[in-house]
C-alpha cells in the first residue's frame, strides 16, 4: 500500500467504548495513519463492540457481516474487531467469523498500531502513542476507572474487563485539562463504579477528591456523575457536589430493584425502604438534584409480589429517569443457570409495565419544569433547523434534550426559559 491508510472507527455500546475508541483514534492519528468518518474511503474498518448482554452480541455479529459485505468491495479492505467482543469469548470467536482479519480484547487495544502495520504493510509513526485523546466537541466522557470488583449474579463486566482499577489521579486531571483545553464545556466522568474510586489506591483518595481536582482546571465547564452505586453516595460527596457550582446535581444510581429477596439473589444490598431514604438524603442535600436509575425486570425467582413492590417503589422514588431492562440470562454468569427463571414473556410484560409507570412520572417531572429558568448547553442542530442543548439535569443522548428557535452556537452556555414539554424534552426561548 503506497499511500497513507485510511482508518474508520464504529462503536457499539456504552460511553466507556466511545473513550476506547477515542483513544484508540488518538494513538492511530498519532501513528501517522488517517481517520476518516466515511466507511466507503476506509481501507481498514475498527469495530469496537459491545457484548454485555445478548442483543448487544447480535448487534455486533450483525455489524461484522455488513462490514464483510463492505470488505468484498474492494481490494486490501481489512476488518479488525475490537472491545467487549473478543474479551468475552476468547478465541472461540475467531473461527466463527473468517471474514474478520485480527481480534483485540479490551487489555490489547493499545496493540492496534501494530495490528493496522501488519494489515496494510504501512509501519507506525515516530509519534506512535503520543495522543492519548482526539480533541472533543462541546461534551467531553472522562473515565476514571475500569473493570469491577462486584459480583452481581448477571453481569458479564467482570469476565470482559477485570478488577477494578483506578486511573491515577494525575492521568484524570491531565486528561480532563486537555478535554476543557479543547472545547469541552461538561465532562462525564464514567466508569463501570466510579464512586468506588481509590478502593484499589495505596493513598486514601476517593471520588470527591477526584472532583475537587477537576473543578480546580481553570476555564468554564460543567462536571456530571454517572454510575454511582448506591453504597457510594456518602455525605462527603454530597457535601462536595452542592459546594461548586461546576458540579451538576445529578446522579445515575443504578438500583436494578426494590424487592429485598430479589437484589439478595443478585448479590446486591439494600431493599425499597433503604433506598427511599438515599433519595430523601440525596434531595434534602441537593434539593435541585435530577435522579436516574436503571431497574431489571424478570429476574430468576421474581414473583408477582416482587414485581408488586417495585412498581410501587418507582411510583414513591419519583425518579427523573429510569432506565428498565429484562432480565436477559447471559452464558457464564450465575443468574443465567439459576432456578426459577421467569419465561420471556412475563419478563418483557413487567419490563413494559415499569417503563409505562416511570414514564408517567418522569413526563410528569418534565412537565413540572414549563415557567423555569435554566441554563443550557448548546451541542448543535435538530433537523428543523433549531439549535439543541442540555441542562444540567440533562445527560448525554437518555434524557432528552432542550430546543430553541434561535441559532446558538455549539459550546455556547445560555439561559432558556422552558416554554414546553414534548415527552421529555422540552422547549425553551432565550433569555440571555
Amino acid at each position: 500500500m503506497t499511500t497513507t491508510p485510511a482508518i474508520h472507527f464504529i462503536t457499539l455500546g456504552c460511553p466507556k467504548n466511545e473513550v476506547d475508541s477515542d483513544r484508540m483514534s488518538a494513538s492511530v492519528g498519532s501513528a501517522g495513519y488517517r481517520v476518516t468518518n466515511d466507511l466507503a474511503e476506509a481501507d481498514v474498518a475498527v469495530l469496537n463492540t459491545c457484548a454485555f448482554i445478548t442483543d448487544a452480541v447480535e448487534e455486533g455479529i450483525s455489524a461484522i457481516l455488513e462490514l464483510a459485505e463492505w470488505k468484498s468491495g474492494a481490494p486490501g479492505r481489512a476488518i479488525v474487531v475490537a472491545g467487549c467482543l473478543p474479551s468475552r469469548y476468547g478465541d472461540t470467536v475467531v473461527p466463527e467469523f473468517p471474514e474478520v482479519d485480527a481480534f483485540i480484547p479490551v487489555a490489547e487495544e493499545i496493540s492496534l498500531t501494530d495490528v493496522i502495520a501488519g494489515l496494510t504493510g504501512a509501519p507506525a509513526g515516530p509519534g506512535d502513542g503520543g495522543a492519548k485523546r482526539t480533541a472533543p466537541g462541546p461534551t467531553a466522557y472522562l473515565q476514571i476507572s475500569d473493570g469491577c470488583h462486584r459480583r452481581c449474579a448477571y453481569c458479564t463486566i467482570p469476565s470482559i474487563r477485570g478488577p477494578y482499577r483506578s486511573a491515577p489521579l494525575g492521568d484524570i486531571v491531565a486528561e480532563a485539562r486537555f478535554l476543557v483545553e479543547g472545547g469541552a464545556r461538561e465532562l462525564v466522568l464514567i466508569g463501570q463504579d466510579i464512586s468506588a474510586y481509590g478502593r484499589d489506591l495505596s493513598s486514601a483518595e476517593g471520588l470527591s477528591d477526584v472532583l475537587r481536582a477537576i473543578i480546580a482546571i481553570p476555564g468554564e465547564f460543567r462536571v456530571r456523575l454517572m454510575y454511582v452505586q448506591p453504597d457510594g453516595v456518602t455525605d462527603e460527596l454530597l457535601e462536595t457536589m452542592a459546594a461548586s457550582e461546576k458540579i451538576c446535581q445529578y446522579l445515575d444510581i443504578p438500583l436494578q430493584h426494590a424487592a429485598r429477596d430479589v437484589l439478595r439473589r443478585m448479590h446486591r444490598s439494600g431493599d425499597a425502604e433503604a433506598f427511599l431514604q438515599l433519595i430523601g438524603r440525596i434531595r434534602a442535600a441537593l434539593p435541585d438534584v435530577s435522579l436516574r436509575t436503571t431497574m431489571m425486570a424478570g429476574f430468576p425467582g421474581e414473583t408477582r409480589a416482587d414485581a408488586r413492590i417495585l412498581e410501587t417503589f418507582i411510583q414513591d422514588a419519583a425518579f427523573d429517569y429510569v432506565g428498565v431492562f429484562a432480565f436477559s440470562p447471559e452464558e457464564g454468569t450465575e443468574a443465567g443457570s439459576m432456578e426459577g427463571q421467569v419465561p420471556k414473556r412475563t419478563r418483557l410484560a413487567r419490563a413494559q409495565r415499569l417503563r409505562d409507570l416511570a414514564d408517567t412520572f418522569g413526563i410528569e417531572r418534565a412537565v413540572s419544569r414549563v415557567g423555569t429558568e435554566v441554563t443550557v448547553l448548546f451541542e448543535g442542530v435538530d433537523e428543523s433547523g433549531g439549535s439543541i442543548g442540555r441542562t444540567c439535569g440533562q445527560a448525554p443522548e437518555i434524557d432528552g434534550e432542550v430546543v430553541v428557535e434561535d441559532d446558538v452556537p455549539a459550546g455556547e452556555t445560555r439561559v432558556v426559559r422552558i416554554i414546553d414539554a414534548a415527552g421529555y424534552d422540552l422547549v425553551g426561548e432565550l433569555i440571555r
